[in-house]
């Protein structure tokens, strides 16, 4: 490993310690933040009202040194007020294109799943391509690119399920969990204290990493060695999806390819340059969840996304 890569992986490693200065005992959250962002994915966020999902995104932006913008979805959102439109300018009388909050590295879709699935499906290219097609002329987007996606898990009344297919476009689904007690006692100290989560230059966030470390750890992660019998695992634990009795819907090819990438990118971060099972299984909740559908006779009875997952994961062989 190159002095570069070192640095890169020291510099995204400090990003813990900075967004702590702002959100409070979130790292897993951090951690598949920072893995989507070395695998060009994008996140879905899943948490009750008030756990910091849109703290937690702006710190991170504010320690990259990357832009941000914030979109909430609310049932009335149109496509063009995600993507853009053509403006028609009087003076010039020419129509000129107005970039919309797409255009920016890292986005936050708040509440996605407030929006009609039209608007939603606005944001599938952006994910997939890269790039927004307005008025038949394609624009690309700056690079990087992340959406990061809230959504409220407890409030059903006026939302709009996300498609299958759009589900499946999302890298990972991260769950941010209500704070312990001591986090909690934390978050009231600090805002006692005189914190103000509007202002994260006065909270001593500062960029730690930039765009040029990404690019050196992606590099990195692509070189990330994986044995074949670490992707014969991976394929073992998606196709026993496919057959587990509880679902409907098991995991595709690319939710495979999708948990072969991040589980390199935790290798690396961890500071290997080969994939061992072990990272697979760490990997395999938030990378895995949202690909598959339970049967309904299956969610009556209490059984969950994440408790499928890890039954397969004790029952596939581990490669040794």
């Amino acid at each position: 490993m190159t002095a570069t890569t070192d640095s890169a992986r020291s510099s995204l490693e400090a990003l813990r310690t900075e967004i702590a200065k702002a959100v409070v005992g979130q790292d897993s959250a951090v951690t598949g933040l920072v893995v989507a962002l070395l695998c060009r994915g994008h996140v879905l966020l899943e948490g009750v009202p008030g756990v910091a999902k849109t703290l937690l995104v702006r710190a991170l932006a504010a320690s990259l040194e990357l832009d941000t913008k914030r979109v909430q979805f609310t049932p009335d959102l149109m496509p063009t007020d995600v993507t853009g439109s053509l403006v028609y300018d009087a003076r010039t009388a020419e129509f000129s294109f107005q970039d919309g909050p797409v255009f920016t590295n890292l986005l936050l879709a708040d509440e996605i799943n407030r929006t009609p699935p039209k608007t939603q499906s606005s944001l599938l290219e952006a994910m997939e391509e890269r790039q927004v097609t307005v008025d038949g002329t394609p624009r690309r987007l700056p690079e990087p690119f992340l959406v990061a996606a809230t959504m409220n898990p407890v409030e059903y009344e006026g939302t709009y399920p996300l498609p299958e297919a759009q589900l499946d476009r999302f890298l990972l689904k991260l769950t941010v969990p209500l704070p312990s007690r001591e986090d909690e006692i934390g978050v009231l100290t600090r805002h006692a204290a005189g914190f103000d989560p509007r202002d994260l230059h006065a909270a001593g966030i500062r960029p730690v990493a930039g765009p040029r470390d990404l690019e050196a750890a992606r590099k990195a992660v692509e070189e990330t060695t994986v044995s074949p019998e670490i992707t014969a695992y991976v394929v073992d634990i998606c196709r026993a999806t496919r057959d587990s009795p509880s679902l409907t819907l098991g995991v595709s090819p690319r939710g495979a390819t999708a948990l072969l990438a991040t589980a390199r990118a935790w290798a690396w971060l961890t500071g290997r340059d080969y994939v061992t099972p072990d990272d697979v299984k760490a990997l395999a909740l938030p990378t895995l969840r949202h690909r598959v559908q339970l049967r309904p006779e299956a969610e009556m009875e209490g059984v969950t996304a994440d408790s499928v997952i890890s039954a397969i994961l004790t029952r596939v062989p581990v490669p040794r």
